[in-house]
């Protein structure tokens, strides 16, 4: 965990980690006679966006054997997934077949849109299981210029519901509420029949405490991201009239600039700059039935912590390339680094989907493990989609992830008929 107390919250660290910042949190209000009643609930729990995690290893040096080592950054939100199809399929997003929500998991895929337009509204309840005020909402679509450019736009929101303030009697002062928001826009273009580019500009605004805290001034963070994307997809006609298609993908998200919630440029933290990469095949069966497959591996580009669980201070360009060999357990760390989603896709009539998938990320890089289940439903322009997710493996008694849901109602527009010959 770093030593620094800017205030920002750590993706994938483990719950010992998020106990200790609680504490930070607690002894700086308490040095300004106040204390915060709901710790666990606000400041623990809420910020453990992303764990299913052990609380008994510690950070010792050598290799990673009985130990953790988490890559922390700050506005985790950013990697969380927004829409329950891919919610539904492990969080695979990166090659899947072109939609609404592609502008998180890969602009570029926009430019083989099926549609002249589609928007998309998702709503998630995070951590349910702990506390009832905490959710992420993702508006999100897009509109093709022509036949080959295609501009996406979304806003992302999470609120981190309300932490009670009382004074050193126990007297209520004040009410809280933290949030965070991102907005992207960008362009994809079809650079032939099989490949496409994208690119996106993103402003991130994260507000989790105000004032000043022990002589320091606590502040929103802003931040200024980028992605850059590739997609291709290729459809392969079969011997009975039935097509296949394979699509490959790869995007770099979240490439930008340092975030602080402080005045002092001493003490700024990475957001998830993330490299992602996927591929997905889809079986015509017949007229009626496809199947979907689909594999995505992804690595976050931020330092990785040193034996002693400290940063190697980094420019963010620098901090890109060294990330694949920063790890102070070498190679196999690096490899331990990896995060695999698998999912699978069923389509009756373009009707009726049925989903399956699994998420696994390393014990000793936050432990997130969990499978995933959910259902699509199309009529006409209308699509609803509902995701499940049902943790797996070891962690903490009670799963900050339990039970969470996904919903998606997106509409398609404009008609699809001068696109459907691509």
């Amino acid at each position: 965990m770093q030593k620094n107390t800017n205030f920002s919250i750590p993706s994938q660290a483990p719950f010992l980690d998020y106990f200790k910042l609680g504490v930070i949190f607690t002894s700086y209000f308490k040095y300004k006679n106040y204390m915060i009643r709901k710790v666990t609930l606000s400041l623990v729990f809420i910020l453990c966006t992303f764990i299913c995690l052990k609380t008994s290893a510690q950070i010792n040096t050598g290799d990673l054997d009985g130990r953790t080592n988490t890559i922390n950054t700050a506005v985790p939100f950013l990697r969380i997934s927004p829409d329950a199809r891919s919610g539904a399929m492990g969080d695979v997003g990166v090659a899947l077949s072109p939609d609404a929500n592609a502008n998180y998991w890969n602009l570029s895929k926009l430019a083989f849109a099926p549609n002249r337009a589609a928007v998309s509204v998702t709503y998630t309840p995070w951590l349910k299981e702990l506390v009832n005020d905490v959710f992420l909402a993702n508006v999100s679509g897009y509109y093709k210029l022509d036949d080959y450019q295609t501009l996406g736009a979304s806003l992302r929101y999470f609120s981190l519901g309300t932490i009670n303030f009382t004074d050193i009697t126990g007297m209520p002062t004040y009410d809280y509420r933290p949030r965070e928001y991102a907005f992207d826009a960008g362009y994809a273009r079809k650079l032939s029949e099989n490949w496409s580019l994208g690119l996106a500009l993103r402003y991130i605004y994260s507000n989790l405490a105000s004032g000043d805290i022990n002589g320091r001034v606590i502040r929103p963070g802003k931040a200024f991201a980028g992605d850059v994307s590739a997609f291709y997809t290729k459809e392969i006609e079969k011997d009975d009239g039935n097509v296949n298609t394979w699509n490959f993908g790869v995007a770099i998200t979240n490439i930008g600039t340092k975030i602080s919630y402080t005045q002092s440029a001493q003490y700024k933290d990475f957001i998830p700059t993330n490299l992602g990469i996927g591929t997905a095949y889809t079986l015509g069966l017949d007229e009626y039935n496809k199947v979907t497959f689909a594999l995505d591996i992804n690595k976050l580009l931020v330092p990785t912590p040193d034996s002693t669980g400290a940063y190697r201070e980094k420019g963010v360009v620098e901090s890109i390339f060294s990330s694949f060999g920063d790890a102070p357990g070498g190679f196999s760390e690096e490899l331990k680094e990896l995060m695999f989603s698998l999912g699978a896709e069923y389509w009756y009539n373009n009707m009726f989907a049925v989903r399956a998938g699994y998420y696994n990320e390393n014990k000793y890089k936050g432990n997130r493990k969990y499978f995933t289940a959910g259902v699509g439903i199309k009529y006409d322009v209308f699509n609803l989609n509902f995701s499940y997710l049902v943790p797996s493996g070891t962690g903490i008694q009670r799963n900050p992830l339990s039970n969470t849901l996904r919903f998606t109602l997106s509409f398609d527009l404009g008609g699809s008929d001068e696109y459907s010959n691509w």
